[in-house]
């Protein structure tokens, strides 16, 4: 019996043998996106998105990522946590009153009709207290049940996998803090950025627990967005590398996959990717879209699964669809059979039909390069 997405999907990461090429993109909010603007290529557009990846050929990846299904890893106040809420068509302003001050939040609908933070909860070092309070008053917990159902979705077409929360470092870097505010209160208020950090690691604790007892889960993604624009190696070494080895080692113990998402430009990082404690490195980006070359991603990956490979920009007619199959092949010569080849980062949403018919290019190809 031939090989599924999904047998295909959990053998790359066991180190077993491929039938061919495993082909696994990200397209979904390219989906997401023309289906709303109408104009998907009529021979998909009354099709469901696991219809979709079935035209393509080609594996899904993550069970909640603009799929309509729910995020495993839920997240909730706990009930002394007093939130006022005004909200209008494009514009949501919270405020949390903590023992320490308030806090406000605001979100703004992007044209891309999703909510995005434009004023952040914590903004100087004197609201870090109050932070503290909040963070350590929410609740993580995993829902088995929404994974099974997100896993059921995807089907065989792969292992339906989920991301954990931001590491200490970058749920602070991008999302309790604007970046910027964030970098001058660990340069001005080390001390009190660190004991945050210790409060959101500790509110992990539980659902790193229920991760490493559930059957279910089997690959783990680290969707951290790892790029040069927010940290240094001295704060990579300092403050994500420890808490990796710590978290990642506690999946790994317990037979669960995991690898991280790394995108924008990394040169600085080279040298740390085959020490780090993960299975996989996803979305790492070549040139001419990122600031290395797939060879020197090769130099320095170790024995790691390489997921992606395939810059974005090929996937756009600017670039030659012959662009588009040399560095297919390369990727392929290089980090097969250690490899989910996909899309760095993944399919552009601005891209048109033509697009579309270089998934299904890179699909066909793949389906008939055997291992």
């Amino acid at each position: 019996m031939p090989m599924t997405f999904r047998e295909m999907n959990l053998a790359v990461f066991r180190g077993e043998a491929l039938p061919h090429v495993f082909f696994q993109p990200r397209f979904e909010p390219w989906v997401d996106w023309h289906r709303r603007a109408g104009d998907l290529p009529a021979e998909i557009a009354g099709l469901s998105l696991p219809e979709i990846y079935d035209r393509v050929g080609a594996s899904m990846r993550t069970v909640h990522y603009y799929t309509g299904q729910p995020n495993p890893v839920e997240a909730a106040w706990a009930g002394d946590v007093k939130v006022a809420e005004q909200r209008s068509d494009t514009e949501i302003r919270r405020r949390f009153d903590t023992p320490r001050g308030a806090l406000f939040q605001t979100q703004r609908l992007s044209t891309g009709q999703s909510w995005r933070t434009v004023e952040f909860l914590a903004k100087v070092p004197d609201d870090l207290p109050a932070l503290r309070w909040l963070i350590e008053r929410q609740v993580i917990r995993l829902n088995a049940e929404k994974l099974r159902a997100g896993q059921a979705f995807i089907g065989d077409r792969g292992e339906g996998h989920f991301w954990v929360p931001k590491s200490p470092y970058f749920a602070l870097a991008q999302g309790w803090m604007r970046l910027e505010d964030f970098i001058y209160a660990l340069a001005d208020a080390p001390a009190a950025v660190e004991d945050v950090m210790r409060a959101i690691d500790a509110g992990y604790d539980a659902l790193y627990e229920q991760l490493t007892s559930c059957p279910d889960v089997r690959i783990i993604n680290f969707g951290e967005n790892i790029a040069e624009a927010y940290l240094t190696p001295w704060y990579f070494e300092r403050y994500c590398l420890p808490w990796y080895r710590k978290r990642a080692g506690q999946l790994r113990a317990a037979g669960v996959f995991t690898h991280i998402h790394i995108d924008g430009n990394f040169r600085s990082l080279l040298p740390y990717l085959a020490e780090m404690p993960f299975d996989g490195l996803e979305a790492l980006t070549p040139r001419p879209q990122g600031d290395v070359s797939l060879e020197e991603i090769r130099e320095h990956i170790g024995n790691k699964i390489l997921l992606d490979g395939v810059p974005a920009v090929f996937f756009l007619d600017h670039h030659s669809r012959e662009e588009l199959a040399a560095c297919v092949e390369r990727v392929v010569e290089l980090f097969h059979p250690r490899l989910v080849l996909g899309i760095s980062d993944e399919l552009p949403e601005g891209g048109g039909a033509e697009a579309f018919e270089r998934l299904k290019w890179v699909a066909d190809w793949c389906r008939r390069h055997t291992c």
